[in-house]
């Protein structure tokens, strides 16, 4: 899917919100977590995405946001992990789904991809097509059904 990044929904009303009633702080991820936030991401969304977590830490800054309660991980997103200007992996943990965690999570990240100096944003290996259209009025690539993932090696 294509995001233009001009325009980017407003977030801090949403994330102040999260923050007083969900005590959900949102915040760019540093390197000592790195060992913490890939056994997380492991455990939680698989290898693939472990590994793309662990490219956004090599980047300065990491390009990883996370959403935490306490010294608890509730959630990720990351951006140019397998390609430049690419958005993703990131996810939610199942019992924090529906609360927009995910949102402010896409939000920051695609602000962070703006102030690179990028225009537009992709988001490969699209799962929730309805979300990314609501959240940030992203269209679908004509033709993308054959991606970057096509030739994936998996595990036998």
């Amino acid at each position: 899917m294509l995001v233009r990044l001009i325009g980017l929904p407003e977030v801090s009303l949403e994330e102040a919100r999260l923050l007083k009633k969900e005590n959900v702080v949102f915040r760019r991820a540093i390197a000592p977590e790195k060992h913490l936030l890939s056994s997380w991401v492991l455990e939680h969304f698989g290898e693939y995405w472990q590994s793309e977590v662990e490219v956004a830490f090599s980047r300065q800054p990491v390009a990883c946001w996370l959403a935490q309660r306490g010294n608890k991980i509730l959630g990720f997103a990351c951006y140019e992990s397998t390609a430049r200007n690419f958005f993703g992996p990131t996810g939610t943990i199942e019992k924090e789904r529906g609360k927009g965690i995910g949102k402010i999570l896409l939000l920051k990240s695609l602000e962070s991809m703006r102030e690179m100096g990028y225009a537009y944003a992709i988001i490969g290996g699209v799962g929730p097509a309805e979300f990314y259209e609501k959240a940030v009025n992203a269209k679908l690539i004509d033709g993308s059904e054959l991606s970057i993932y096509e030739n994936l090696i998996r595990k036998s």
